[in-house]
């Protein structure tokens, strides 16, 4: 946990304290809620010299901040702190990422490419094929009566590489691969497979899929995005990559990291679950709350881009900035007993797909994607236990949290799907986009 230098050596970065802080760290990795709380209530904005030094923000008002002002605190990919994606300390080794890491303006003429199929109204279309694949997934395991919820867990990996276009076959591919930059500690095999061998044939894969689309369109969202335009012209085949990248990213991780917390807090709270089981009207209002204690994505960065004054602190241009979601959305100042989950909690003004411009595109898939998982799990296996001695959290927790091992058991039922196949068709053909 953190506490700040200055309680033994009066130590201080621009009048503003430094703290001994990590979110890399295995100390922090093994709670990294009580470790942004003493954070937050001795030092809510401080610098720590970790990764070569950054700022971290850790109160909500500080975040909001912070996320709303992108002539300050930049998210375009720049050189401060190494190579590499810029919205993660340290940073690591991925392609550019279109548009997370642009600035306004240009942010948003890239911005307006996504909308269109990211909005409710496209979200609304691709139910049948979120439903499609979690029937499918809990298919696999219901008449056995155990599983591991961590694989089954899945299908928001499936369901966008279907959507995208990508070979589905291939979805495991993905998804170890992206969680395992984000997840896996640094250096160890799992992140050096998947930065060596997973995401070269992935990126390849991509590309090819890129041009062939390019040559000859389907109904995918590829397909939509080769056929864009920005200032009169048509997307680059790199530009392309640089957001189908993005939206992979953003799919395979969150929900799972979301719907895995979810499902051991729901063991451990019986009372809860019985109440989402009789009364699934709830869920909806109950996935926003569930979003805001375990915020998948626990911190994203920026960088200074011009010296300023902020919340008492003099922060200089290219110093690198830590804004913590996770940290934010247990504020006492702005949510009433913010340590507790309250189902009913309304309004939610949750950070966890970030503020400003920048928030999360996909958002509306995250949810439909998480209410459709954790309601056929109720539905269909309501009386489920989990093994609390075997689950097995991820290893480093600084930017997605959640557990990698859940085993679980239940009363066994019956498939929904005939055809036990790995695959999507929608009435009018792949539907896709």
């Amino acid at each position: 946990m953190p506490e700040p230098e200055n309680e033994e050596l009066m130590t201080t970065h621009g009048r503003c304290p430094v703290v001994h802080f990590d979110h890399n760290s295995q100390d922090h990795s093994a709670d990294p809620v009580a470790s942004y709380r003493a954070l937050r209530e001795s030092a809510p904005v401080a610098w720590t010299s970790a990764h070569g030094g950054y700022w971290v923000l850790s109160d909500y008002a500080s975040v909001f901040d912070a996320a709303r002002d992108d002539a300050v605190f930049s998210s375009a990919r720049n050189s401060s702190g190494g190579e590499g994606l810029t919205v993660v300390i340290p940073k690591t080794p991925m392609h550019l990422h279109i548009p997370i890491e642009i600035d306004p303006p240009d942010f948003r003429k890239y911005r307006n490419v996504i909308n269109p199929i990211a909005a409710p109204a496209a979200v609304e279309r691709q139910l049948a094929r979120i439903e499609h694949y979690t029937t499918w997934f809990v298919d696999q395991v219901i008449e056995s009566g155990e599983c591991d919820f961590a694989q089954i867990i899945g299908v928001p990996s499936i369901v966008t590489i279907d959507w995208l276009g990508l070979p589905v076959e291939d979805w495991r591919r993905y998804s170890s691969a992206h969680h395992a930059v984000l997840a896996a500690v640094r250096e160890s095999r799992e992140w050096i497979q998947a930065t060596t061998v997973d995401f070269p044939y992935v990126s390849q894969q991509m590309r090819d899929t890129i041009a062939a689309r390019r040559a000859e369109p389907r109904d995918d969202a590829i397909s939509y995005l080769v056929q864009q335009q920005v200032d009169g012209r048509s997307l680059t085949d790199e530009e392309v990559f640089s957001m189908v990248e993005l939206l992979i990213a953003g799919g395979v991780g969150t929900t799972a990291s979301l719907v895995s917390q979810t499902l051991v807090w729901l063991f451990e709270h019986q009372d809860v679950r019985g109440r989402l089981i009789q009364q699934p009207e709830l869920l909806e209002r109950a996935v926003e709350e569930f979003l805001r204690y375990f915020s998948p994505t626990q911190a994203l960065a920026r960088t200074v881009a011009q010296d300023t004054e902020f919340h008492g602190c003099p922060m200089r241009t290219g110093e690198r900035v830590l804004l913590a979601w996770s940290s934010a959305n247990r504020d006492a100042a702005d949510f009433e007993r913010p340590d507790e989950i309250d189902i009913e909690r309304w309004p939610n003004r949750h950070a966890a797909f970030g503020v400003g411009v920048h928030r999360c595109a996909g958002s509306h898939f995250g949810r439909a994607m998480a209410k459709s998982l954790l309601g056929q799990i109720l539905e269909r296996m309501p009386d489920y236990t989990i093994d609390l001695s075997q689950v097995e959290r991820y290893p480093h927790q600084g930017t997605n949290t959640g557990f990698q091992r859940i085993p679980a058991r239940f009363t066994p039922g019956q498939r929904r799907l005939a055809n036990t196949e790995l695959g999507f068709a929608s009435p009018s053909g792949r539907g896709r986009a």
